[in-house]
């Protein structure tokens, strides 16, 4: 199945519009596991156990792994993920934005390596970013659009020119998004939850993309906000919650304190959908 197959299978099966982001930081592990960065894949594979039946997908941060030398242990949670939840996609967040030959390697990476679902990509150097991962069709690669940081205001919220009409550089991603690099249907973009009208815009302008929403739970996004801004019956939303459920507990039952916020949150977000 392609990405977005797998992505209507989850969101089906699971009633789920809840992506559990894995970014496992040993300094708030629970204290029989706490600093020992030998023990990612331990606590990270008991939270895809926990959460396997609720989620829409499964999105590891790979520069927490990569800053404890933890690659091996990576590659191993990738596997756990396809044997304890095959139906569920796994989006590499990566935010890669390289060309050419390097952009090539960091396609190999992800899809070969690793065995992702899909990648996030900043587009800023341009559609030589984005062409190399296109290559792997059935894959998808989610482009960095209209971000939940403050410094976002500085590239993404800024007109193209002074002439009048013109969109913001978010406005003209989503457009190239939705249109002329769109060229397998492999694209989807990155909004943040904080920023809910401006959801809504990526969507008028992006109707069909999957969007992947970070910044709802401990960055403060609004749940209900972000569903009526951007889930629409034709574009789907992938709603990300990576601390609140990784670090629901500093106890031992981490896992079962996951399994409950994963829970209220989506069912939280299916009533906003149903609202």
């Amino acid at each position: 199945m392609t990405f977005l197959d797998m992505l209507r299978q989850a969101e089906q099966t699971n009633g789920s519009m809840l992506c559990v982001g894995l970014d496992p930081d040993p300094a708030r592990f629970p204290a029989s596991l706490k600093g020992d960065a030998g023990r990612i894949f331990d606590f990270c594979a008991r939270i895809v156990d926990a959460t396997a039946d609720l989620a829409m997908a499964f999105k590891p941060q790979i520069a927490y792994f990569a800053a404890h030398r933890a690659e091996e242990q990576l590659e191993k949670l990738m596997r756990h993920m396809r044997s304890a939840a095959p139906h569920v996609p796994v989006i590499l967040d990566a935010k890669r934005g390289d060309i050419g030959s390097t952009a090539e390697q960091y396609a190999i990476e992800a899809f070969e390596r690793y065995g992702a679902d899909a990648v996030t990509l900043s587009p800023f150097m341009g559609f030589d970013s984005v062409a190399p991962y296109l290559q792997y069709h059935g894959k998808g690669a989610f482009l960095l659009c209209r971000t939940s940081n403050p410094g976002g205001d500085d590239l993404q919220n800024q007109r193209l020119s002074s002439v009048p009409g013109e969109p913001l550089l978010y406005e003209h991603v989503a457009r190239l998004a939705q249109g002329p690099w769109n060229l397998n249907g492999q694209l989807g973009l990155v909004v943040g939850a904080t920023y809910p009208a401006e959801i809504e815009r990526v969507r008028a302008l992006a109707p069909t993309l999957p969007l992947l929403i970070p910044g709802v739970g401990a960055q403060g996004g609004d749940a209900l906000a972000t569903v009526k801004a951007g889930w629409r019956p034709e574009g789907q939303i992938i709603v990300n919650s990576s601390r609140a459920i990784l670090y629901a507990s500093a106890g031992d039952d981490f896992a079962d304190a996951a399994r409950r916020e994963a829970i209220k949150t989506r069912d939280t977000l299916r009533a906003a959908r149903a609202a």
